[in-house]
């Protein structure tokens, strides 16, 4: 009874897909590439196999770059680097490529770079069971896409997935992971632009459920606490009475009471009626996400909260840094803002 074979150039078996090693070691044992037309070789063999290798576009962006139009052949270090990595991705891959099983849903597990996407499309037999990975796919992003704000860029590798795995994903139901704040703010946007409306149509066509890649907890005081903040050092007292637990005085970041009410509906004990209406008509300019809290603008920008405690740290660093330059007012506000 035959229990694997090679199909199309793959090693099929029931535990999964695997790279043929007859075709690998061809490639592996390549030279470093000399010309263009041998970099366009070796992305056309180790191509072939990019479903096996995460971030693979990330990896061979230093390639890449010598394939573009009117661009000085010179294969450096970074380019020696990616061609080494890759070889060394192929002669190893981390397991077998499962076939999906139609009955459970798939993961996606998605990322953007500033120039490339990548996503992981998965499935898990149980909670708390291991992800077994069907494919891995990436790209670089084109010009256009490179000018996109962070929020667009963190939206654009969950439609680049969706279109790539459409085969697999259409009529199943798909978890997908994500780590930015102002995806659910894009989904609900009312005015949004052109292409956020295809995206959303694109999404529509899908049964997705969104999951925080951080997990998810119901308290908000729970978030609240997870901000660093500076501890004044405290005698610690063996006994106190009881009724003194809910005195102990913690300082809470500037945005606690609407972080509160957009999360929880609740308004601050005691406020006024006034501070509750402005409240109100602020709270729709917020979002929260853990563990953070978001501020929208009118140009569509959206832009982290921060602690008083941590002012003073983000000034250091858009400022004194060695990134930061050392520049004046003007350009150090920008930074701080961008």
């Amino acid at each position: 009874m035959v229990t694997e074979g090679i199909v199309l150039g793959h090693l099929v078996s029931n535990r999964g897909i695997k790279m043929d090693k007859s075709k690998i070691d061809i490639i592996t044992s390549l030279p470093n590439p000399t010309s263009v037309r041998e970099v366009r070789s070796f992305f056309r063999h180790a191509g072939f196999y990019r479903r096996f290798i995460k971030n693979f576009n990330k990896i061979s962006l230093p390639l890449s770059k010598l394939l573009q139009k009117d661009v000085d052949f010179k294969f450096d270090q970074p380019c020696i680097e990616a061609f080494q990595e890759l070889k060394n991705r192929l002669t190893s891959p981390p397991y077998f490529l499962q076939a999906p099983n139609w009955e459970l849903p798939f993961e996606l597990m998605c990322d953007a770079s500033n120039s490339t996407l990548g996503a992981v499309l998965g499935q898990r037999a149980g909670v708390g069971k291991q992800v077994h990975v069907i494919a891995y796919a990436s790209r670089a992003m084109n010009l256009a896409q490179l000018n996109y704000t962070t929020t667009k860029k963190e939206l654009l590798p969950i439609i680049f997935a969706l279109n790539k795995f459409h085969s697999y994903l259409l009529g199943s139901k798909i978890l997908v992971f994500l780590d930015h704040a102002a995806l659910r703010f894009l989904l609900k946007k009312p005015d949004a632009k052109p292409i956020l409306i295809r995206w959303m149509l694109l999404l529509q066509e899908f049964n997705i459920e969104i999951r925080d890649k951080k997990g998810v907890e119901n308290s908000i005081a729970g978030h609240l606490s997870w901000i660093e903040k500076e501890n004044d050092p405290m005698l610690i007292r063996d006994e106190f009475p009881d009724e003194q637990l809910l005195h102990i005085n913690t300082p809470t970041p500037w945005f606690a009471d609407i972080c509160n009410l957009v999360e929880a509906s609740r308004f601050p004990l005691e406020a006024s009626r006034l501070y509750k209406e402005r409240l109100q008509s602020d709270a729709k300019y917020y979002i929260w996400d853990d563990p953070y809290l978001w501020r929208l603008y009118n140009n569509q920008v959206i832009r982290r909260c921060i602690p008083d405690a941590k002012i003073k740290s983000v000034l250091q660093f858009c400022h004194a840094a060695p990134r930061g330059g050392h520049y004046g007012s003007a350009r150090t506000s920008k930074k701080v803002l961008d």
